[in-house]
């Protein structure tokens, strides 16, 4: 096992909302440019654009934040025990092992309240990193997004139960 570098994480704030809005838009923008065309794009990041809507999403969800030198580096939030439902690591913060430090914690909470086994809903860009870490590809998907479709992948992994004595 490799050693990652020590990312700070702590649990998400209403304030802040507007610097996870900026870093969605942009990891959006900037790192899935090859697998999604500029109006996929554009109707992705508008599920954003209501802010009191996106506080709310983020606060129903255990979501963790990671910020370097006071910047937003990436978050990711954890719904019902069992899904990954948002990960997004600010492009300047790609392949730093922002987004494997916010996977291993969600991970562990998850298997802590005694998940089994959790899913996500992977991009096209996102696959390969989930495909990495254990995940398995079990149903592909087009999700309509205002007058645009974008393709993604449901993939699960399983978990080890915290305390069953074998390596998580």
């Amino acid at each position: 096992m490799t050693s990652r570098p020590a990312h700070p994480l702590r649990p998400f704030m209403p304030a802040d909302t507007i610097g996870l809005r900026e870093l969605f838009a942009q990891s959006i923008e900037e790192l899935t440019q090859e697998d999604y065309d500029e109006e996929q794009r554009l109707a992705w990041i508008s599920a954003a654009e209501d802010a009191q809507a996106f506080a709310k999403r983020l606060a129903s969800m255990v979501t963790l934040v990671v910020q370097i030198e006071g910047e937003y580096a990436g978050f990711a939030s954890l719904k019902d025990n069992k899904v990954l439902d948002m990960l997004f690591v600010h492009p300047y913060h790609a392949g730093e092992g922002v987004g494997s430090a916010l996977c291993d914690a969600l991970e562990r909470i998850a298997a802590a309240r005694g998940g089994t086994e959790i899913s996500v809903d992977a991009s096209e860009t996102a696959a390969a990193f989930f495909e990495d870490r254990g995940y398995v590809a079990v149903r592909r998907n087009s999700v309509p997004i205002d007058d645009q479709w974008l393709a993604n992948t449901t993939m699960t992994k399983k978990l080890t139960p915290i305390g069953s004595g074998k390596p998580s």
